[in-house]
């Protein structure tokens, strides 16, 4: 790919990264961690003209209010789901939009404060991201994630035989 959509696809997943690893107070609104998503793209510039996630799961319905990101949501609370999906659209070029589903969970603090977990389990396209871009703590975060996938999916193509795919998954999800 060329340099400035692998750029801009790399500063896409770090906001997804920097808000899925967030830790927040408990009783935090969406609307008040939702910068985490954009900082990337801010850094040299960069926006995008859509909400940052919204809730599933309330009524079965695709955007499912109060849960989400935008000023106007409710507290996020344990036991909640909502995407998380940061993009960026260069008029007339490309569109980058990664989303991942992710559970409201208690975070492992001494007080009570939350965090995501993100439950989609999908691996982001290697080919895309420039590794200098990341921090340490990205890349940390991508490693644990890419393991997750490894184990849960991957135990699962083994039992289903799935020999091409889970090929497919160990070489997408190596540290």
């Amino acid at each position: 790919p060329p340099p400035r959509l692998q750029e801009a696809y790399t500063r896409v997943l770090m906001g997804n990264i920097d808000l899925s690893r967030l830790v927040f107070p408990s009783n935090t609104a969406g609307g008040t961690v939702e910068s985490f998503a954009r900082r990337a793209l801010w850094d040299v510039g960069l926006n995008y003209g859509h909400g940052t996630g919204h809730g599933i799961g309330n009524f079965l319905s695709v955007h499912e209010w109060p849960v989400g990101f935008q000023s106007n949501n409710v507290p996020l609370e344990a036991g909640m789901f909502t995407s998380i999906e940061p993009g960026y659209y260069k008029d007339g070029e490309f569109g980058i939009r990664i989303e991942d589903v992710a559970l409201v969970v208690e975070a492992q603090t001494e007080k009570p404060f939350l965090t995501f977990e993100v439950v989609s389990l999908v691996p982001y396209d290697r080919n895309l991201i420039d590794l200098r871009l990341l921090s340490p703590e990205q890349i940390r975060y991508l490693n644990s994630y890419y393991e997750r996938i490894r184990v849960h999916v991957g135990l699962e193509l083994q039992r289903q035989r799935l020999e091409e795919a889970y090929a497919w998954l160990q070489e997408s999800t190596e540290p």
